[in-house]
């Protein structure tokens, strides 16, 4: 689809099958539940009956924050694998999420901090916090900054942190249950209120990264080009830089690392309407929706009457995929050397 006309039909379409996955997944779960008692539950609001409140309570809170959180991530992962030209760029792979992970961690074991207005500060320092060390340490060495280096430094950031995160578990056992949905990232149980805290901040940078699609466009053309064209990089590194932190630290915060999302979506993005990102980039907040919500739906079944924790459905497909670009792009390096 590289014709105007054919993306905004696929855009539609992308909107559709949302639209769809939001509704399914408010019937579908333990309790089934007809469609019609759904929209009775908007529109004629009954507390006495247990399907309106499992809906009111349970069902749309979680279709509400899959669609937010999986928007989130897409976004994040189409910033960072422009700002970086890695195809494997994504805030799991580069420790991003386990930076914002580990300072939440930190808040709830050693400090009296328990609403997520304050958490989010923490997870948003965390997710900076990381982007700078894998930054620092990708640009190590004579010939700076390359591909490959940055895929080891966010591999052993990711590491770092998450056994950091673990020895803190380890010394204070007492403060597992709490954290334990932050580590395999977790929508369960969410109230449509808790989205509120992050939700201003996912708004802005989702507004951000659309504003930033024409610029972006031109640095991806290359530094010195994206310079004889007139454009501040540093001033559009720095963007890009915050929304990614923004985007990603309010995912984590919200329900604890959920990887994958970040790097497979920007890449169904771009094999469907190219490497514009004024398209790719509301593309892939429709399509991380998307596949959140079927991620959730399934999570509800496959071991019923428990679930799996989305991070974990998330990683099935994320892990595959990760494996063949890495293969990918090495194969592709060694050929050209």
């Amino acid at each position: 689809m590289r014709q105007t006309p054919a993306k905004a039909a696929g855009l539609a379409f992308a909107f559709l099958l949302f639209a769809l996955c939001f509704v399914l997944s408010i019937v579908l779960g333990t309790t089934e539940i007809r469609l019609e008692t759904a929209l009775a539950s908007f529109i004629h609001y009954d507390p006495a009956s247990s399907e309106h409140v499992i809906i009111r309570t349970t069902r749309l809170p979680r279709a509400v924050f899959a669609a937010a959180i999986g928007a989130s991530l897409a976004v994040a992962g189409v910033l960072m694998q422009a700002l970086t030209r890695n195809p494997l760029a994504s805030p799991g792979i580069f420790g991003i999420n386990s930076g914002a992970v580990f300072m939440v961690v930190l808040a709830l074991t050693f400090l009296p901090v328990t609403s997520l207005s304050q958490l989010v500060w923490f997870a948003f320092f965390g997710a900076a916090l990381a982007a700078a060390a894998v930054y620092l340490l990708g640009s190590i060495g004579r010939d700076g900054l390359t591909p490959v280096k940055i895929v080891l430094a966010g591999a052993a950031l990711t590491a770092s942190f998450s056994s950091f995160t673990q020895g803190m578990l380890a010394v204070n056992e007492a403060s597992l249950q709490n954290v334990l949905y932050w580590l395999a990232g977790s929508i369960a149980g969410k109230e449509t209120g808790d989205l509120l805290p992050v939700l201003p901040y996912m708004t802005i940078a989702g507004i951000a990264a659309l504003a930033l699609a024409r610029p972006v466009n031109i640095l991806a053309s290359g530094e010195d080009v994206a310079k004889g064209l007139g454009q501040k990089t540093a001033l559009v590194k720095t963007a890009i830089a915050l929304a990614v932190v923004l985007l990603a630290g309010s995912s984590v915060a919200a329900a604890g690392s959920i990887g994958f999302v970040g790097l497979v979506i920007p890449h169904m993005a771009r094999y469907l309407v190219g490497v514009d990102h004024r398209w790719v980039i509301p593309y892939s907040a429709v399509m991380g929706a998307v596949l959140l919500l079927a991620a959730d739906i399934l999570a509800r079944f496959l071991i019923m009457p428990g679930e799996i924790p989305l991070g974990v459905m998330t990683g099935f497909v994320g892990a595959p995929f990760f494996v063949y670009l890495a293969r990918k792009s090495f194969r592709s390096k060694g050929e050209t050397s």
